[in-house]
């Protein structure tokens, strides 16, 4: 069932929960207590976290008193995910299969796992599968064309003439679709889902130059596997026209602020 693309994405996440963590996991998570809604998760609610990563979703979801679990491919995101919602039942599972019988839970949520899954259409009827009818399913991905603050990692390491390396596959162009609210709606329509809604979530993400740096000098996502793959004169390259580019988003007291768009979308099984 694995693309090249999954295979890929499983290489690229090997061990970067840390440096995820440390890095992108603030921004990814602010839309959670919208998806959240979206999915009518409150105090009872039997809800599946997919591609949890360090657990964000899944915390709120037992704060707010419903039945969790969470699931993700990368096992240092599963002890993380773990620690961060203890009432969890967190396991290691990835798209497009999970571990679960039909109609098992009330609200599936998943906060930009598609943009990581080879697969998204046969991903969105899997999660369709093991929702209850009546059920809820709530899912984000980034919006294409990115916001301005998103696109600065991209533009420094275009600005240092660097393209996309050959062994980092893109979606198969079968399994591509718009990643604009009418595209994501048509994804979940096609998968079964009824009374979908796709909206636009824009806002601005607060951190600094060192936290934002810090990413892609891990190796964390593609960015930081495109920038990572080069070698260090071009890596030291890269990292001198982000700090350029940072001037655009200088914020108070040393912060950079950076607008971002994302894409949530939500219907019913």
């Amino acid at each position: 069932m694995q693309t090249a693309f999954d295979e890929s994405e499983r290489r690229a996440w090997a061990g970067q929960a840390d440096a995820y963590a440390a890095s992108f996991a603030k921004l990814c998570a602010y839309p959670v207590p919208g998806l959240l809604d979206a999915a009518g998760v409150r105090e009872g609610v039997r809800v599946l976290d997919v591609g949890t990563g360090t657990g964000s979703v899944a915390a709120v979801a037992c704060e707010r008193g419903a039945k969790v679990t969470a699931v993700d491919a990368e096992p240092g995101m599963v002890a993380q995910a773990a620690l961060a919602a203890p009432e969890a039942d967190v396991r290691l599972a990835a798209l497009p299969r999970v571990p679960f019988a039909d109609d098992e839970f009330d609200a599936v949520v998943g906060n930009f796992v598609l943009n990581h899954v080879g697969r998204p259409r046969e991903a969105l009827r899997e999660l369709r599968r093991v929702t209850r009818p009546g059920g809820r399913i709530a899912v984000t991905i980034w919006a294409v064309p990115a916001a301005a603050g998103q696109a600065l990692l991209g533009k420094a390491v275009q600005a240092a003439g660097v393209t996309r390396p050959a062994h980092l596959p893109t979606l198969a162009p079968e399994d591509d679709f718009l990643r604009t609210e009418q595209g994501f709606a048509a994804l979940l329509c096609e998968a079964g889902l009824t009374d979908v809604v796709c909206d636009t979530l824009i806002w601005d993400h607060q951190t600094t130059l060192e936290e934002w740096w810090s990413g892609p000098a891990a190796g964390v996502a593609t960015i930081g596997q495109i920038v990572t793959s080069q070698d260090p004169v071009v890596i030291a390259e890269i990292k001198s026209h982000f700090e350029s580019l940072c001037a655009e988003f200088a914020g108070p007291v040393g912060m950079l602020v950076l607008p971002h768009a994302a894409l949530m979308a939500h219907g019913q099984a």
